[in-house]
């Protein structure tokens, strides 16, 4: 079993920023890929960005240049640096990782971006 917990989300006004935290613990003997994604309101659940278990990063064309996912493998922790935000990016961000078995998702964290 995974457990994962996201933490850092709130309301920002139109270019700001905000940082994302997801916490891993449980059964993890090794470096996981990790990802966030996200969920507005009547939409459906979409990458924003992934990171492999060697460091490598893919990012949604529409957070290309203003978001940066990174992570600190010996707190098996991964996080989301959003700036220049825009009430598009509105939704609940959510934290998965890709295990062996199965994929573990967090209970999400929402972020509001108005002003």
């Amino acid at each position: 079993q995974v457990q994962l917990v996201e933490s850092g989300g709130g309301l920002v006004q139109p270019g700001g920023s905000l940082r994302l935290s997801c916490a891993a613990s449980g059964s993890i003997v090794s470096i996981r890929p990790m990802a966030w994604y996200r969920q507005a309101p009547g939409k459906q659940r979409d990458l924003v960005a992934r990171i492999s278990r060697g460091g490598s990063t893919n990012y949604a064309d529409s957070v290309k240049g203003r978001f940066t996912i990174s992570r600190d493998n010996a707190k098996n922790t991964v996080y989301l640096q959003m700036n220049s935000l825009k009430p598009e990016d509105t939704a609940v961000y959510y934290c998965r990782i890709e295990m062996t078995s199965r994929d573990y998702w967090g209970q999400g964290t929402q972020v509001t971006v108005s002003s």
